[in-house]
């Protein structure tokens, strides 16, 4: 589905990442974790067509989708919830998930698909009409991942989605990221909480300084001493 190869990104003069490959197959669900300013966001915004990478490939499902305008991400069916939720907030939760559903296709299916973000996430059913500013934070996150899949995506990209969150909000907002993957949905998921992205995924990347660091099966990872130390203070 996913192939990321030898991604180099630049903030001007600044190199953020330095030679990252990443791979997502279809319905999988691969995490990328690490530390702060480890370019975990940089990534992901390229992936999205956010930022552009100064060489590099990036093949969504055999295309060459590198140099594609920026909204036509969206058309190849790559969807992103971005870090910090990113809601219009005097709009209302409604006319907020169905900006989601602009593309044509995604667009004759508006009604089925909210039909499955309110059953995905039952608390949104009665705010339909509220403000989307006026909501608490998991509502609200809720809302932008609700938004993202109503663009009907074959890949979902999570910046960060647990941040800021109450614990057993956390723990509400992986189940339905787990669930979206079950339904079929491949999922990249950068997050800081290692050990719950660990145990979602099934494979994992490590970054530090803007490379990869670490690879391979997530509960392999895990077990890995150094990993242990770093990320989990054991």
């Amino acid at each position: 589905m996913l192939d990321v190869v030898g991604l180099n990104v630049s903030y001007g003069a600044a190199p953020a990442l330095w030679d990252v490959s990443v791979r997502v197959d279809d319905g999988e669900l691969v995490c990328v974790v690490g530390p702060n300013g480890a370019g975990k966001s940089t990534l992901i915004n390229v992936i999205a067509g956010m930022h552009r990478a100064r060489t590099g490939q990036l093949r969504f499902n055999g295309q060459d989708i590198a140099a594609l305008a920026s909204h036509k991400f969206c058309d190849a069916g790559i969807a992103i919830v971005p870090e910090g939720r990113r809601l219009f907030t005097q709009m209302t939760v409604l006319d907020n998930l169905e900006l989601g559903s602009f593309r044509a296709a995604a667009k004759a299916q508006r009604a089925a698909s909210l039909e499955d973000v309110l059953t995905l996430f039952p608390p949104l059913k009665a705010k339909l009409t509220s403000l989307a500013g006026t909501l608490s934070g998991g509502q609200q996150q809720m809302v932008a991942i609700g938004r993202a899949l109503m663009s009907r995506p074959s890949l979902l990209l999570l910046d960060e989605p647990s941040l800021g969150l109450a614990p057993l909000i956390v723990q509400d907002m992986f189940r339905a990221i787990r669930e979206i993957n079950g339904r079929g949905t491949s999922v990249l998921l950068v997050e800081q909480n290692v050990s719950m992205a660990m145990e979602l995924a099934s494979r994992a990347y490590v970054m530090e300084e803007g490379r990869i660091v670490a690879e391979g099966p997530a509960d392999d990872l895990m077990n890995r001493p150094e990993i242990q130390q770093a990320y989990l203070g054991l």
